[in-house]
This record gives structure tokens, C-alpha cells and sequence, in this order.
């Protein structure tokens, strides 16, 4: 089959739709919901959590509409790089797409982290006696395996994602299914007092900290919009991609949540002695089918998070690299390896970021951890990206939009409100942590920064504004269809409907 090179970036388009879907959907289902069931009922304060994932959910899929529509029109390495690029250009020339990869070096590899902190957290149900020290050891040997599998060819690392994706699925699948062998209504669905008093303060604080534990768990359906570059027939993959993993994955974390309540006391997950707390999946295999098949399905919940940072790693190394082929970064940034194509710098700095924020995370709290990398991903990609979207229709209305937002605008409001919920509230379900004041440190910072670098570069404000509109003249890149489209075939005539007009 022959290989289509992006000349631009030099990135070849190797990827196609099942692979695509299941890149994303090993990042989203990692260990997050096995590890953060616990933190939602803790929020909520009972069984009523699952509103968080119902909330979550919503987001998930409103903002997915947004990734939908740039990445199917503006497919290049780097995703929200791209958009902010080509949307924001006009009146403040490179300082937004600046900004994000400032930002994204930071609360991308620190997403990252979290699914180490899980991996170590159930290594634990294995190995009850592992102390605080072996447990950092294990995190940072996981981290430079990680590291090491991604050091090649881009085709070998789809394969080896679907099979990890395989793992992923089957893992949930058993712990789903034991806990419906063993399902308590009364349990799942008996509520305390006043769980829903919608004037009640509390109620809403709860709900803005499930809501931001419920999009942790979702993010990762934008991994391929990172590697728009990489992508076959992105006006159509891209789209699919992003849709249905939200909507597949939303189905499987309802019936994991559901099915865990029903099975575990919510009472046992708010005691940090109980299995409960800090390895709930394996709580319920444990007491549906015994201490050795609670054994065997964590080991699968171990792949699983090492499948997540894989494919978080592996989409996030690509934001660096276009910004310093644009000269918006460090240079060095935009060096593929000269053998296997990837980026090499940009992986090897969000490991050793990554490897940082899983000893912070150890020694502070998982909660913490997302709290600020949710808030500083807020100001300057989720509420920048909902903007770009209504900016590339007026400035660029002649852009190729294989995909356009269904029901536009709506739902780029509904993400707006959103995300003005999770970072209104992050002081207030943070108590100490400052993640709002610190968020807007690390923006100002960035800012700072690139005042210094358009200095050297000429570059506004001290110099003029460079428009580049080359994805409005550029060559279509579905128009090129090479034979076979591996990988897209068996699961096309399933996703179809997301493929917009």
C-alpha cells in the first residue's frame, strides 16, 4: 500500500480508522475510572456520583464536536496548536499557539502522571507490602518502558496500541461483568439525605468536582487530533474518531460505575484503609469471584494503564514538533528521528515532566494532580479552541470542512458553561492548592516568555504579523485514497452517522 508523506511536516499518513479509534479510546479508559470512582463518590458524598460521569459525558461530547470540526479542517501535527494558530494569527499574531504549546508542555505529561500514580496505586492490591520508596522506583522504571516502546515507527506502534486497546476492553468487560453477577440495587441506588438539594451550595461544589473528575476520565478522545498529520483521510477519521470513542466509552463507564456501586458500599471507598479506596475494581472482583480472579484482572487493569500514558505520550510528543518547525518554539523541537519519524525531543521532555508530576502526585494526592493540570488546560486550549471555531468560519470561510459542529452553536455554549464550572470551582474543591492562582502564574509566565522570543525573532509585536493560511490553499489531503484503506474496513458501516455535513 503506498504511503502518503505530509511534505509539510514530514509525517506520513499511515493511520486509519480502527487504529485512530483505538488509539483514542486506550487513552481515555486507562486506569482513570478505576482509580477516580472513589474520588467522584467522595465529591458527591454517596452513591449519587454517577451525575458526575452523566456530566462529564456531556461535556465530553460537546467539546468533541469542537475537536471534530478543526481537526477534520485543519489536520496537522500538533492539533490544538494548529487551531490556535491559524485562528488567532490575525490579531495577535503567534502569541496563542505560543501560549498552548507553553501550557501543553505542562498539563499534558502531568495528565500522564496520574495514570503512572494508578498503575503504582493497584500494583499495590499485588504487592501489599511495596513501600513508599519501591513505589517510586516502579513508577519511574514504568515511565522509561514507556519511553523506550514509543522509540519507533509510528505503523509498529498502531499495532501494538490495538493490542493494548484489546486488553483495555477486556479488562473493564470482566470487571463490569462481575459486578452485575453480584448487583445490589439497594445499594447502588439508595441515596442519603438530601443527595440532590439543588439549592443547597454544597451540592453544587460537589457537582463542579465531579464534573472535573468525570472530564479527566474522558479526556483523550483529541490523542489523534494531535497527530492530524499521521492520519489517513482525516476529514473523515478524525471526526469518527473522536465521536465514537466518546460515545463508547461513556456506555462503558455507567455500567463500570453503576456496577461498582452496586457491588462495594460507597461508605468503604471514603476509608483510605480499605481496598475499596485505593483498588475498587479489584474490591469487586474480589468479592464476586475470589482473591484469584481479583488477581488476574488487576494485571489487566496494570496494561491498561500503561496502554493510557502510551498513547497520551505518544499524541502529546507531536505538539512541540510543528510549533518549532514554525519557529513558534524551540528549534530543536522540530527534529524527527532520522530513522523512525517521531519527534524525538518532545518525547523525551514530557517524560522527564511526566516522571516529575508522578512524584509530586505520590507525595501530595491524585486529586490535586487533576485539579491543576484540568485548570491551567482550561485558559488557554478548551475555552481558546470553543473560540477558534466561530474565528476560522468568518475569517476563513472558504476552509475545507469535511466536518461541520452539528446543531452549531450550541454546542460550543454548552462546553463554554462547562468549563467555566470546573475552573470557577477549582479553589473551592482544592482547598490550600491554589490551582486558579497558580494556573494563571504558569499563563503569565508564558507570556512573559513570549514577549522575550518575538524580541529575538522579530516576531510581533515586535516585528509583523506572519499569515499563514496554507491549510485554505493547501492540497486536500482526503483526496488521496490509497488502496485498501487498512484498518478502516469492518467498522465503517458502524460509525458512519458521524461523519456530518
Amino acid at each position: 500500500m503506498p504511503e502518503l508523506l505530509d511534505e509539510r511536516v514530514g509525517f506520513v499518513r499511515r493511520i486509519g480508522l480502527f487504529q485512530a479509534t483505538a488509539i483514542n479510546m486506550s487513552q481515555m479508559c486507562g486506569i482513570g475510572p478505576f482509580v477516580t470512582i472513589p474520588l467522584m463518590v467522595a465529591a458527591f458524598g454517596g452513591p449519587q456520583a454517577v451525575t458526575g460521569f452523566l456530566a462529564g459525558a456531556v461535556l465530553a461530547l460537546a467539546d468533541g464536536l469542537v475537536w471534530a470540526e478543526l481537526g477534520a479542517s485543519l489536520p496537522g501535527a500538533g492539533g490544538s496548536y494548529v487551531y490556535l494558530r491559524q485562528a488567532f494569527q490575525y490579531r495577535t499574531g503567534k502569541l496563542m499557539p505560543f501560549l498552548f504549546v507553553w501550557t501543553a508542555m505542562l498539563f499534558i505529561p502531568l495528565g500522564m502522571s496520574t495514570g503512572v500514580i494508578g498503575f503504582v496505586q493497584y500494583l499495590g492490591y499485588l504487592w501489599p507490602d511495596m513501600t513508599p520508596g519501591q513505589g517510586d522506583l516502579v513508577g519511574l522504571v514504568v515511565t522509561a518502558g514507556i519511553l523506550a516502546l514509543l522509540w519507533r515507527r509510528v505503523e509498529n506502534i498502531a499495532r501494538l496500541t490495538v493490542v493494548l486497546w484489546t486488553v483495555m476492553i477486556a479488562s473493564v468487560a470482566l470487571v463490569i461483568t462481575a459486578a452485575f453477577t453480584h448487583f445490589s440495587p439497594e445499594r447502588a441506588f439508595t441515596y442519603p439525605a438530601h443527595a440532590f438539594e439543588l439549592t443547597s451550595g454544597h451540592f453544587w461544589t460537589g457537582f463542579a468536582a465531579g464534573l472535573t473528575i468525570g472530564i479527566y476520565d474522558y479526556l483523550g478522545y483529541n490523542t489523534v487530533a494531535y497527530m492530524g498529520a499521521e492520519i489517513r483521510r482525516p476529514g473523515r477519521t478524525i471526526p469518527r474518531a473522536v465521536l465514537t470513542s466518546i460515545t463508547g466509552i461513556m456506555t462503558i463507564y455507567l455500567l463500570l460505575q453503576i456496577g461498582t456501586l452496586g457491588v462495594v458500599d460507597w461508605r468503604d471507598m471514603l476509608d483510605p484503609h480499605s481496598t475499596a479506596s485505593s483498588s475498587v475494581a479489584s474490591a469487586v472482583l474480589e468479592r464476586a469471584w475470589g482473591r484469584g480472579a481479583a488477581d488476574t484482572v488487576t494485571v489487566l487493569i496494570l496494561v491498561t494503564a500503561v496502554a493510557s500514558v502510551f498513547t497520551g505520550l505518544l499524541g502529546g510528543s507531536r505538539v512541540p514538533y510543528d510549533a518549532a518547525r514554525d519557529r513558534v518554539f524551540f528549534r530543536p523541537y522540530g527534529t524527527l528521528h532520522p530513522r523512525h519519524r517521531f519527534p524525538v525531543l518532545g518525547l523525551l521532555t514530557m517524560g522527564a515532566v511526566m516522571a516529575a508530576g508522578f512524584l509530586l502526585g505520590r507525595h501530595t494526592d491524585l486529586a490535586t494532580i487533576i485539579q491543576l493540570l484540568t485548570t491551567v488546560m482550561v485558559i488557554v486550549q478548551s475555552l481558546a479552541q470553543i473560540a477558534a471555531v466561530t474565528v476560522l468560519r468568518r475569517r476563513q470561510p472558504g476552509l475545507r470542512r469535511p466536518y461541520r459542529m452539528w446543531l452549531y452553536p450550541v454546542p460550543s455554549l454548552v462546553g463554554l458553561v462547562g468549563w467555566l464550572v470546573i475552573y470557577g470551582y477549582a479553589d473551592a474543591n482544592s482547598p490550600g492548592r491554589h490551582p486558579i492562582e497558580w494556573s494563571l502564574a504558569w499563563v503569565g509566565a508564558g507570556v512573559v516568555a513570549f514577549l522575550a522570543w518575538a524580541r529575538y525573532e522579530k516576531e510581533w509585536p515586535f516585528g509583523p504579523k506572519r499569515i499563514s493560511e496554507e491549510y485554505l490553499h493547501g492540497a486536500d489531503p482526503d483526496a488521496e485514497r490509497p488502496g485498501g484503506d487498512e484498518g478502516e474496513r469492518g467498522i465503517e458501516g458502524t460509525v458512519g452517522a458521524a461523519g456530518g455535513s
